[in-house]
């Protein structure tokens, strides 16, 4: 990987890790549609104007279809099947189980990059040792007590199938709209996103029982408009156009050690021995599977 792509890996893992964090102080107040409508809005807000600057707009309209097909794949979906699947009194899932199968992301996007991109060359041992590595590690840093307590069964599914379109979605816009401005695509396909999640985020706001939110709940949408919607896409976009896609999705492997490591920081939760085994097999393995061999 070029000192370019590494640092941009390293962007978006940040911009994409820090999302589990102020989610959760989000959702607290916010009810999930409010929290995805304010996601995609916010980062419109941000990104119209720098796609009309930079003539961006036409092109991502001229490719609709695929600027569509992103929308509803990348975020329309999978979002509200995150945000739904850990809600609930019981949760449905953990977070920490929600952030591992996520880490099956860069396995469906190995498969796509084979089969559907045509990139021979992501099945190369080194990549595989990478993922499986990678894997592990998150398999330790989330621990055994992600799968114990209230596991739906349904809701495991779920969050695969979001899993599946994060894989998805990129890949289509890497084949057939690759040469589009990235703030173009991102900034429409939020707009579409916006508009789909409108009338039930201002039908329920809130969280029920929670009449106006606090200074934190509004910084945290804020922050996950700007920084964690924004700025994540066009990092994560410039780092296909480094890297591929496939080998881009591998960001869901530290995406999950910085959400954790917040979580040991912020909110008091515990270091543990896997977690100290963990760390240095996901940074090993996202390592060896982002290498071009």
């Amino acid at each position: 990987m070029s000192r370019k792509g590494f640092l941009l890996f390293i962007a978006a893992s940040l911009a994409w890790g820090v999302p589990y964090f102020f989610i959760r102080i989000a959702a607290e107040e916010f009810s999930p549609s409010m929290i995805i409508f304010a996601r995609t809005i916010l980062g419109a807000i941000v990104l119209i104007p720098l796609a009309i600057k930079r003539n961006s707009l036409r092109p991502a309209l001229k490719a609709w279809q695929y600027v569509l097909a992103f929308a509803v794949i990348e975020m329309v979906i999978p979002w509200w099947m995150l945000t739904t699947a850990q809600s609930g009194n019981p949760v449905h899932i953990s977070s920490g189980l929600a952030g591992l199968l996520i880490g099956t992301v860069p396995f469906f996007s190995l498969f796509l990059g084979y089969f559907y991109m045509g990139d021979k060359s992501v099945f190369h041992p080194k990549t595989i040792f990478g993922l499986v590595t990678g894997f592990v590690g998150l398999f330790l840093l989330v621990g055994i007590d992600a799968f114990q307590g209230h596991v739906d069964p349904f809701w495991v599914g779920v969050v695969i199938i979001g899993a599946i379109g994060y894989a998805i979605a990129p890949t289509i816009v890497a084949k057939h709209a690759g040469k589009v401005p990235s703030e173009g695509v991102i900034s429409i396909s939020m707009v579409m996103v916006a508009i789909v999640y409108a009338i039930p985020a201002f039908s329920q706001p809130f969280q029920p029982g929670v009449v106006e939110a606090t200074t934190d709940g509004w910084i945290a949408l804020v922050v996950l408009g700007v920084v964690c919607s924004a700025i994540a896409f066009v990092v994560f976009f410039a780092l296909i156009k480094e890297i591929g896609s496939t080998r881009a999705t591998l960001i869901t492997y530290p995406n999950t050690l910085i959400a954790i490591l917040l979580g040991v920081l912020f909110l008091q939760e515990p270091l543990t021995p896997g977690m100290m085994v963990g760390i240095p097999l996901v940074i090993l393995g996202s390592y060896f599977a982002t290498r071009k061999h």
